[in-house]
């Protein structure tokens, strides 16, 4: 049965709360399990070792094995994780997006300033530059330790997201999965990154909108865009797009605004990592 679309405020401000989608009796293609690891990397690992054995046993679900969780000791709070997979060796990098409980992912998402990205090509977001190189060297002995000569998929859902976009820009994946991802730099970075890239943008998803092009800021000019409905469509016209919108945000207001616990407007709900997973499960 396909995953329900998920409203409530948890699903937004705490995804970590459900538990994983991820199944004995299935066997998901690299996108469906990049997406789901991106909504795995919120589970605060960094608290407890029940959440740590609570990841292992989601990931080993998917034949992933040998995890590793990164977290950077700095102020800026940047975590991950990386695993293996059992059969065909791929190597699995995901980020954590904001946690809104973190003044340091706000202040990460907060300071948009537009600097040169110190180790490739074109100006990027400052927040989100000082987040990656945080963890960075985590990431690089991980790299050239279990994961080396592996193929690659990185994923992240939100700041997550564009973490993943600098990290595939020095590293040239096997594949690129960004959910909810918002701009991440400006247009010469945004070419810098090659190898295949799947963008998913959820609907009427803000977080995709934004920082403003005016700001220098640009996306790439490809997307999977999933309806209002669930379906996802590759690279839909903007006319196609505004009236899905306007229809999503019909029927939001329609069955969902009103319900205790449930986000207010679609436009924060359709971030939720979960109502980007039910395109895919």
């Amino acid at each position: 049965m396909p995953l329900a679309y998920d409203p409530t405020n948890d699903a937004l401000l705490r995804p970590e709360l459900r538990d994983t989608v991820f199944s004995s009796h299935t066997q998901p293609g690299h996108i469906a399990i990049a997406v789901e690891a991106a909504r795995l990397a919120y589970y605060r690992v960094e608290e407890s070792d029940a959440e740590k054995v609570r990841l292992h046993q989601a990931l080993a679900l998917a034949g992933y094995v040998n995890v590793e969780t990164f977290s950077s000791n700095t102020l800026v709070g940047t975590e991950a994780f990386g695993a293996i997979h059992a059969s065909d060796g791929t190597a699995l990098l995901a980020f954590r997006g904001t946690q809104p409980d973190k003044l340091a992912d706000l202040g990460s998402d907060a300071n948009a300033l537009l600097v040169p990205w110190e180790q490739g090509t074109g100006g990027v977001h400052y927040g989100f530059q000082r987040a990656y190189q945080a963890i960075q060297p985590e990431i690089r002995q991980w790299r050239a330790g279990p994961a080396a000569g592996r193929q690659l998929i990185i994923s992240g859902h939100s700041l997550g997201a564009a973490l993943a976009c600098l990290c595939a820009s020095i590293s040239t994946p096997h594949r690129l999965v960004t959910i909810g991802g918002p701009r991440t730099g400006d247009s010469a970075f945004v070419a810098s990154i090659k190898g295949p890239w799947t963008r998913l943008v959820n609907c009427c998803d803000f977080v995709t909108r934004v920082p403003p092009t005016f700001l220098g800021y640009a996306h790439p000019n490809f997307r999977s865009y999933i309806t209002f409905d669930g379906q996802i469509r590759e690279n839909p016209t903007d006319a196609f797009i505004a009236i899905d919108r306007e229809q999503g945000r019909l029927d939001y207001l329609k069955n969902h605004t009103w319900h205790r616990g449930t986000v207010v407007v679609r436009d924060l709900a359709d971030h939720a990592p979960i109502n980007y997973a039910r395109a895919f499960f």
